[in-house]
């Protein structure tokens, strides 16, 4: 009987997964596995925790979900715990997989990881098939290289918009033969070095992990509110759970797609109308890609002080006291103390808020970007490599911004987005 695995990483959900369609049809058997990785829950080297407690929250209730909708097509999730280069294997060698279907990385850190993995299964003469499943444009169907992709986002974007096209998502199986897999058995959060998450009634959103809740939210936000038609204009907003679309958490961990978020778009443009805000939100899944796609272009680069410019980033020596300030929100400056107050109590911050305390640290504080790059790792519910690293650096000028390093005027970003100080009242309050 031929035996695969299927191994879940950021790609947790069941429909438009091409690694488990695949999987399953090429396939008697199929066993899917999550691998709690070990370095995952480590402290980086600048001080911070890789994973911090909202983002580990959100992965728990994501592959419980994930493991629920496995069952009701006859399998389920086998948790495995440790170094997915010796825990991998070591699960192939037991179900005597012959092969190991997976989501392709491009990331540094993921990329070593899956090589080592790749490697090890070699020995043993298993193969190791990955597939393209995070971005809205597949890398095969893009105008260019990766090698010759434009260094410009606006460039990038008009020729793939011109020349290429989004690709139909995939139906999840019908059905997944498994042999019996045990019940789901996740890690204990306190064991991780982490604690249980106490929710914030001034939350924006409340946000709960999973394909389900991805699909809640989706519903919600086009087909019950039609908030998706004024998302353009509000999309700047600080307060309250309908200003932007608040997809990127269940995104970053791929508990939905973005070509199934576009599928859905396309329907509901043709159901009721299209607007600038329903375009808008494709330019933002543009956004994403292409982050991506840079990151597949210069490996390491973005993980670099200078950038993918190789630019002389000026910093101070770093003062810790500043940069702990800056994570609590005691800086002294009220727009972003109520914004890292936010970030700090619900693991979520607005795009306006991100972009005015990250110009802040880089350039009135001058504190060396990745400092901040690795908090919000740490700290973000939507933490994802490419968007988080790709963002900073671009903020910091030593990514891909042709006009080098932005700076905020805060004052002005304040009185222009929180006019009437609602955002800073609610979350400066005692």
């Amino acid at each position: 009987m031929k035996t695969a695995l299927v191994w879940f990483k950021t790609d947790l959900r069941i429909t438009d997964n091409e690694a488990l369609l695949k999987a399953v049809s090429q396939n008697e058997s199929v066993i899917p596995v999550y691998c709690f990785d070990d370095s995952h829950f480590a402290v980086t080297s600048y001080g911070f925790k890789k994973t911090g407690d909202f983002r580990a929250q959100f992965l728990m209730e994501s592959l419980i979900d994930l493991d629920a909708n496995l069952r009701a097509l006859g399998s389920g999730l086998l948790i495995l715990k440790g170094k997915p280069e010796i825990e991998i294997p070591k699960a192939a060698r037991h179900y005597k997989a012959v092969k190991v279907y997976a989501k392709r990385e491009v990331a540094f850190e993921e990329k070593c990881t899956e090589n080592l993995v790749q490697s090890a299964l070699w020995k043993l003469q298993c193969e190791f098939l990955t597939f393209s499943t995070s971005t809205l444009y597949h890398a095969e169907d893009l105008p260019f290289s990766i090698k010759n992709i434009p260094d410009i986002f606006t460039d990038f974007r008009k020729k793939t918009e011109k020349d290429a096209a989004v690709r139909v998502a995939f139906e999840k199986p019908e059905r997944i033969k498994s042999p019996e897999i045990p019940e789901i058995d996740l890690p204990n959060i306190p064991k991780l070095g982490l604690n249980e998450i106490i929710r914030d009634p001034r939350a924006a959103f409340e946000f709960i992990g999973g394909e389900s809740q991805a699909l809640k939210r989706l519903n919600h936000y086009f087909f019950e509110s039609n908030a998706i038609l004024t998302y353009k204009e509000t999309r700047n907003g600080m307060t309250g759970p309908d200003y932007s679309s608040k997809f990127s958490p269940w995104l970053a961990l791929g508990c939905i797609s973005p070509r199934f978020i576009y599928q859905e778009l396309k329907r509901y443009e043709s159901i009721y109308t299209a607007n600038e805000s329903t375009y808008w939100l494709v330019f933002e899944l543009l956004w994403r890609d292409y982050f991506r796609f840079m990151m597949k272009k210069y490996h390491n680069s973005f993980f670099q002080k200078n950038g993918i410019k190789n630019n002389d980033c000026v910093t101070k020596k770093i003062d810790f006291e500043q940069l702990q300030n800056w994570t609590e929100g005691k800086t002294g400056i009220d727009f972003i103390d109520a914004n890292m107050i936010e970030l700090k109590l619900t693991g979520f911050m607005s795009n306006r808020g991100r972009q005015n305390t990250a110009s802040y640290l880089c350039n009135d504080l001058e504190i060396d970007w990745r400092y901040g790059a690795a908090y919000f790792e740490q700290q973000l519910i939507d933490y994802d490599v490419c968007s988080n690293w790709g963002n900073w650096a671009y903020l910091a000028g030593v990514g891909n911004d042709p006009r080098g390093s932005r700076y905020f005027n805060i004052e002005k970003q304040a009185a222009d987005y929180d006019k009437n100080k609602i955002f800073r009242n609610l979350w400066l309050k005692d």
